[in-house]
């Protein structure tokens, strides 16, 4: 089956994103926007993808675009282009599936996230039956 042969050519990114600090700014000076952008995105999973294949640019271009297009005024054309980016740098489902990018199951978290939780206990049709008392009607 095929999906058994591709299995070994996905990457796995680690749920916990990059560490370390961001790349410098590449572009022409950055607005405050952007530079709130620029360090959201340089934490993600995807960005140890990006600094291994140098895409600096590429990130920093779809940021100035990503804040234009937030203004009112922005034109719908340009909201298109920031999908599109976005697919690019695997930043969307489909672009995740495109750039063959899996993000790791954060183990720490659901451990984290389960620990205080009992096992919701499954009733039965039967069990859900409630005897109501007198005439019934």
């Amino acid at each position: 089956m095929r999906r058994d042969r591709d299995a070994g050519e996905w990457t796995i990114l680690p749920a916990e994103g990059r560490q370390g600090a961001m790349p410098e700014w590449p572009l022409t000076e950055q607005t405050i926007r952007e530079h709130e952008l620029w360090a959201s995105l340089w934490r993600k999973p995807q960005a140890i993808m990006w600094e291994r294949y140098g895409q600096e640019y590429e990130v920093a271009l779809y940021v100035r675009r990503f804040a234009e297009a937030e203004a009112m005024e922005s034109r719908v054309n340009l909201s298109t282009l920031v999908r599109q980016m976005a697919d690019s740098l695997g930043l969307t489902t489909p672009g995740m599936r495109a750039n063959r990018w899996r993000i790791a199951a954060d183990e720490v978290a659901e451990r984290r996230e389960g620990s205080g939780k009992q096992p919701v206990k499954r009733r039965t049709a039967r069990d859900r039956f409630k005897v109501v008392p007198g005439d019934g009607g």
